[in-house]
């Protein structure tokens, strides 16, 4: 029928259109900021840094590797690494970023930074509302502002966060596992008789039957 697909699309529009003042979850407009619309689990804006513990500086995870600056297409992370040392996650002496900013008015939230993040350390945050009247350093976050703990990544991405959790615990597992092997085997080593040495006989007795003149 001529004009059938036409009539079928007006139908539809018209319905959506009656539908939106009836039915909730058909509605168009949400009367921000009064209203607001949760984001989904899978919603990214601008990248920030894990931390764990109750220390955001002692706690962040990021190693200063500078993958994610080198990878970065608009390169808008600038890190700078430490000159010292902080125990990681198992104890193990690692450089940190004495400096790690983002310029959130050139990031494009193409969240590459987080896709080649070895350490797990740099997530997409779902916090839009970043607008400021400084438009030049006030768009600039550092590592303090961007800093936020793994219980705040478990709370706006935690199918995600799961995962990555049990990762972690599960290479830790391995980590102090081979540190306890090494101990153990240490300990067995210098316990054990050093290589090459002999332990000392005794003096043979002598016979007195055997002696001259006896």
């Amino acid at each position: 029928m001529l004009g059938e697909g036409i009539v079928k699309g007006l139908a539809e529009t018209a319905k959506n259109f009656a539908g939106s003042f009836v039915s909730k979850e058909r509605l168009t407009t949400v009367q921000y900021p009064e209203e607001r619309v949760e984001p989904i689990e899978n919603t990214r804006d601008f990248p920030f840094l894990v931390y764990d513990g109750s220390d955001p500086m002692a706690g962040l995870r990021c190693v200063a590797c500078q993958i994610c600056e080198k990878e970065c297409p608009p390169k808008c992370i600038y890190i700078t690494k430490s000159t010292d040392k902080k125990p990681d996650y198992v104890g193990k002496p690692q450089i940190y970023p004495a400096r790690f900013d983002i310029d959130i008015s050139v990031c494009m939230s193409c969240q590459i930074c987080v896709e080649v993040c070895p350490f797990e350390a740099i997530k997409m945050d779902t916090e839009f509302e970043l607008s400021t009247t400084d438009r030049f350093e006030g768009l600039i976050l550092d590592r303090e502002q961007l800093a936020k703990s793994n219980e705040y990544y478990n709370k706006i991405h935690p199918t995600e966060a799961a995962e990555v959790d049990a990762r972690l615990a599960e290479e830790k597992a391995k980590v102090e596992a081979k540190a306890k092997a090494a101990a153990a085997a240490a300990a067995a080593k210098a316990a054990a008789p050093a290589s090459g040495e002999t332990t000392a006989k005794p003096a043979p007795q002598k016979d007195p039957a055997k002696e001259p003149g006896a």
